[in-house]
């Protein structure tokens, strides 16, 4: 069975409702063969990245930039993961109150240098989340999952 690991910094009401949007997706009945492990972004591990197939991150952008606890996310597991998980599937949503670009420039300069592959579009999201942008969470959590699916 794949595994799909979702990380996540979930602080505030948008935030929650955005994940509980991806995990909904990833967790369909249709998508089949497929275990969705959630983990908050600082309890995160390099054996928990090892483990998994595929990957979905959520972060809030905070200063202009993904918050702290994905940073540190990717702080522990860079190195660790670098060589084993090049060509994974991934995909992103993030959630500010005005400008998400630098947040945005952040998870792509990352992601690229461990040589994940885009598997959905990103989803981002200013100000309260929208119905259309929870059904955007939604499809991003169903597509990452499905392109794990055997």
């Amino acid at each position: 069975m794949a595994t799909l690991l979702i990380v996540h910094h979930t602080p505030s009401p948008g935030m929650q409702a955005m994940f509980e949007a991806v995990v909904s997706g990833a967790t369909d009945p249709e998508i089949d063969g497929v275990e969705v492990v959630r983990r908050a972004a600082l309890a995160t591990t390099a054996a928990d990245v090892l483990a998994a197939d595929g990957y979905l991150l959520g972060t809030p952008a905070n200063l202009g930039y993904m918050s702290g606890a994905l940073k540190h996310f990717f702080d522990t597991v860079y190195y660790p993961c670098l060589d084993t998980t090049k060509g994974r599937p991934f995909g992103y949503y993030v959630h500010g109150g005005s400008d998400v670009s630098g947040t945005v420039r952040g998870i792509e300069s990352i992601t690229t240098g461990l040589g994940w592959t885009s598997a959905a579009a990103p989803v981002t999201v200013t100000g309260e989340p929208s119905k259309d942008d929870l059904a955007a969470c939604w499809e991003l959590g169903a597509t990452v999952a499905a392109t794990l699916m055997p």
